[in-house]
Formats: C-alpha cells, structure tokens, sequence
C-alpha cells in the first residue's frame, strides 16, 4: 500500500502560499527592508566599503542613497571579482568565501558567465523558490497526492572548464549546485540519486537516469521543456509504453523553466494524455528564483517579493531612464530587470525584460531578453512576440518544433528585408507555406510595430522558413561552450545582426 504524505504537509505549503495576501500594498516595505538587510550584512565587504553602505544606510532616504551611489552593473563590471572568487578570496561582492559558481550564458557570443550561489542565496532565495512553486501548486489543488511519490529532477552536472585544483569549488549549472547542496532529506523525496544526477558524461547518464526513474512511482517532473522531452521518450521507449500514463500512472505536475513552454504545450499534452496534468511555470534563472505561477489560469507569474531580491526596472523604451523600485512601475509596462541579491549582485542588470501584467501582487510576463529583438526595420519583434506566435502556429498545423532562431535579411537591389527562421522540427507541419503564413499572421496580431512594417508588403516582405538537419542547433551550441543536456543554456531566438544565423545556415549544410 501506497503512502501518501501530501495531507501531512499540505498545511505548511498552504501557509506559505496564503503569505502572498500581505503583499498587497505593502511591497514597499517589504522591498525596503531586503535591501536594508542586505546592505547591513555587506557593509564591511569590498563593494560595501568601496560604496561606503554604512552611510548608505545612515541616510534619510536609504533608497535614494543607494541608487545615486552605485551604479548599475553588467556581468563584465564583475567578472574580474567573480573569478577572484572562484579562486579562493572572501568578503569581495558578500561576506565569506563562495564554494558555488553556476555557470551561464544564453547570449550568441558564448562567452561564459559564472555567478556566485553563495549560502544565503541558496538558502534565503533558491530553495525558497522551489518551496513557493509547490506551495502555490498545492493551495491550487489541494487533493493533489503529489507526495505519494517522488520527484523526478532533470540536472546538469558541473564542469572544470577553468583549471580549478580546489575540490571544495564547483562551478557548472546551478542545477547541479541545488542537487549537490539539497538536504539528505529531500532524497527520500526525489529521483535520480545524487551520483547519478551528477554524472557529467550524458552517454552514461541518460540510460542510468532512464533507468532508475523508470523503476519510480513519480508524481511530479522539474526541468526545462525542451531536454526533457529527450528523457521522457527515452523512458517511454524503455518501458515500451504508450505514453507516461503507463509509466507513471500517479505523474500530475511539470514544474518547467528556463525557456518559454508554449512550443512545446502540444507536445507535452501528447505525452501525457490519460493523466490529470498541470504545467506551472517558474522564472528560475542562475542568478535567482524570481517568480512563479500562482493561477492555473492565468499564464503570468508572481513576482516573489520576499526572498532574498531587490528588484528594480528600466523602462525598455527608454533604456537610458533612471531605474525605479517596485513601488513605482506600472501595469502594462515592459521593463529591463535589476536584481540586489544575497549572491553577490549589485544593481545587477539581467538582461532579461519582462511585462507588467498587474499590481498589488506584481505579476509579470517574460518578454525576453534585451539583446534578443529584431528590429531592423521597425518592427521591434520581440521574443515573447516569436515565442507566442510560433505556439500558435504549431498548435494549427500539428508541428512540434525542437528549436529554432530567427534573424533579419536585409533589403539587397530590389528585394525588400525580410525574417529568415531557421526552423529544427521534431514534426513538420504538411504544409510549409501555410505554416509560414499562419506565423506572419499571429506576429502581426501580437506585435503593431511589426504589422505596420509587414502592411501591403511595402516596408517588410513575408518571413522566410529554412528548415534545420536534427541536431545542428545541439552542434552549435557545443562549439559556442553553451552546451550541456539538462541545463539552463538554451538557443537565443531573435538577433537583431546576422552572425549567428549565418553561422548555422554554414553548419546546416553539413
């Protein structure tokens, strides 16, 4: 007889999830004493000295000082502290010495960027993420029986691409750190086991956790969408089953991340017909846990307020404006996100951007990144723009796609510029044409700039489709470093220049 622990521990999860209704009108203070306390425990660090917190915090007005102090930060500002770090020294960007470093990129440039997960922000920000995505998910469907099994995690693994000689350091994606760090106790709650999680050689690791998590009762999968599926068939083939409802007859919730799941909704709907599924979505990136679906209805997130960040925002159409808190945004607004962490980070700037969609709670959509546009012709496509339309686009003409990335194509003699996609599907759709129409019509729903552009075929000619060989996207990001199965690195799906794309069309002729 199966055990089911969830009514055990509902009450807890469901006071976690009810903390939200304090939130209203009162993010203020809320963010307010974040940032007091973070400028307290750094005071006697070197960013804390170098921008003299204490009299930051001496100051009438604590916020105004602190952002007429410090400036705002790229991860070049940092890089050379951070690899100061990774070697050893203390009290550089927060007090102590940081083990933990989570590799990251998501730019075309692959140049590796390795951010601090020092104990507080693993303790006050991470975990606290991945609590407020189950507490929220229960107190949503409270006769869920989510802990009469266990947890299915897809992770990366760490890699020593940096010469390191220290055995305490580990640098690699910061899934592999939340596996490694993760209390002995949640192990009696998860699947794979720590080794095999960890295993950095994926020719060995994906039939050890196809294996292993075959032989589970699992209720309820984390990852990213887009390599999870990879593992998910895999276990299906292994099993011989039909679907994951023959593996996993008690699976009811994906808790994904790190890409948009709207490509791939239809897929996963496939995979799991006969089972009673939900999809929650989190904004978990490398350098923190910031929000999480709080509505089965409703597709924004909770902008998490109380762990551990202090947010504040640029407004995208004016990226030269002065940031401003959480008190002051407005509904409606896209703006660049800047994050003051427990890690390390100071007035840090993502490069993410993200939707207002309401306040008192903030929710929020995201937009995409602030290098990932096409705008050369004035059409300002945005990414959450392509990710919407090429859903909608799928979902009409029944193609799953496994990757894809889109760049414009200049106006040459007497053609005009256009989009060029270059498309990797996992199911084509039986008419490209057609498809390639319904993705020019959704985008110009969505966008007005781009409509306008795309009206009478007089500015912007209609979108071109390259279809991809399997795997070049996979090959791609091998040679540009990014590339580790079960991670956070991922495919930029707009550039607003052409060396990306030209770099892949040269690699799809292979």
């Amino acid at each position: 007889m199966r055990i089911d622990f969830t009514p055990v521990v509902l009450p807890y999860f469901r006071k976690i999830a009810l903390r939200v209704d304090s939130w209203k009108d009162n993010s203020h203070q809320i963010q307010n004493s974040l940032l007091v306390k973070h400028l307290k425990k750094a005071a006697l660090t070197d960013v804390g000295q170098k921008f003299a917190f204490n009299d930051i915090l001496a100051s009438s007005d604590i916020y105004g000082a602190f952002k007429e102090t410090l400036p705002t930060l790229h991860y070049e500002d940092i890089r050379r502290d951070v690899l100061k770090m990774i070697k050893g020294q203390q009290d550089l960007l927060w007090p102590g010495r940081c083990k933990d470093f989570a590799q990251s990129s998501g730019t075309s440039g692959g140049k590796s960027k390795y951010l601090p997960i020092t104990p507080d922000s693993l303790s006050g920000n991470h975990y606290r993420g991945g609590e407020d995505a189950v507490a929220h998910y229960l107190n949503n469907y409270p006769k869920s029986k989510m802990f009469s099994g266990k947890g299915f995690i897809l992770g990366g693994s760490f890699a020593n691409t940096l010469g390191i000689t220290d055995s305490d350091v580990h640098v690699g994606d910061l899934s592999a750190t939340l596996i490694n760090r993760i209390t002995p106790l949640a192990e009696l709650v998860r699947v794979p086991d720590r080794k095999t999680a960890l295993l950095p050689d994926w020719n060995k690791k994906l039939p050890a956790l196809v294996h292993k998590a075959s032989q589970e009762y699992v209720t309820n999968i984390s990852g990213v969408p887009s390599w999870f599926l990879t593992v998910l068939r895999k276990i299906i083939e292994y099993k011989k089953a039909k679907s994951l409802a023959d593996v996993w007859p008690g699976l009811e919730v994906f808790f994904h991340g790190g890409i948009s799941f709207e490509p791939y909704r239809e897929e996963y709907l496939e995979l799991t017909k006969g089972l009673d599924m939900h999809f929650v979505e989190t904004y978990n990136a490398s350098e923190g846990f910031f929000a999480v679906q709080n509505d089965p209805d409703d597709k924004s997130m909770l902008l998490i307020i109380d762990r551990d960040v202090f947010y504040e925002f640029i407004p995208i159409d004016d990226p030269n404006a002065e940031p401003i808190p959480i008190w002051e945004i407005k509904k409606g607004e896209t703006y660049e996100m800047i994050i003051t962490s427990s890690n390390g980070l100071w007035r840090y700037r993502l490069g993410d951007t993200v939707r207002i969609e309401s306040i008192n709670p903030v929710k929020i959509r995201i937009a995409g990144r602030t290098g990932a546009f096409i705008n050369a012709f004035g059409e300002e496509l945005m990414e959450d723009n392509a990710e919407r339309g090429v859903a909608e686009a799928c979902k009409k003409h029944g193609a799953h796609i496994l990757n894809y990335t889109a760049a414009p194509v200049y106006a040459k003699g007497n053609s005009k510029g256009r989009h060029q996609w270059l498309i990797e599907w996992e199911t084509p759709p039986d008419d490209i044409d057609a498809f390639t129409l319904t993705l020019d019509t959704e985008l110009r729903k969505l966008n007005s700039d781009y409509d306008a552009k795309r009206n009478g075929n007089i500015f912007l000619a209609p979108p071109e489709i390259i279809n991809a060989r399997k795997g070049v996207f996979n090959e791609w990001l091998k040679l540009a470093g990014n590339h580790k199965l079960g991670g956070q690195r991922k495919v930029p799906r707009l550039s607003n220049n052409r060396e990306m794309m030209e770099h892949l069309l040269e690699m799809n002729l292979k």
